[in-house]
């Protein structure tokens, strides 16, 4: 229990990086994201969760904006338009709940940041399951998949901070 206190509040560098990436589904995402940021190596367990939850709120941001310019280009289109501009609003709810799990984990309430970490991964999910019928854009997938792995990632980040 001791090592694991620890751990939560060790600074990183690349062996710690490894670590707290190797348990995770998306390793290779998480080292590479993580290593892409430079204070993620003096960051503690904690500030590894910021910073990925940062990394799903500009992936939930440049998905909003991109809908809202695929909106602008289906003019015509009514019911296309609906959907993006549904999308686009659950993207920004998504962009939302990520920065409310700031707050959470900045206050310590590493329980509310995981429920809000959460809400943010299946928002994308909503967008998808507006698409009945209508063929889902493989930019969509991708964007919707990216967002989904970052927070999974956060959520054992977080998960480690709740034991």
């Amino acid at each position: 229990m001791a090592l694991c206190a620890f751990q939560q509040f060790a600074t990183a560098d690349s062996v710690f990086i490894r670590n707290i990436c190797k348990t995770k589904n998306y390793n290779k995402l998480c080292v590479s994201s993580l290593k892409s940021n430079s204070s993620s190596f003096t960051a503690d367990v904690r500030g590894l969760a910021v910073i990925m939850i940062g990394i799903g709120m500009s992936n939930a941001t440049l998905t909003s904006t991109y809908l809202s310019s695929q909106m602008l280009s289906n003019t015509n289109d009514v019911v296309m338009k609906k959907v993006l501009k549904e999308c686009a609003d659950k993207h920004t709810y998504a962009n939302d709940a990520l920065q409310s799990s700031l707050q959470d984990l900045s206050n310590m309430s590493f329980d509310y940041a995981f429920v809000d970490v959460t809400a943010a991964k299946d928002y994308p999910n909503s967008c998808h399951n507006a698409f009945p019928g209508l063929a889902y854009p493989p930019e969509m997938a991708r964007r919707e998949e990216y967002l989904v792995q970052i927070c999974d990632i956060a959520l054992g980040m977080i998960g480690k901070l709740l034991e």
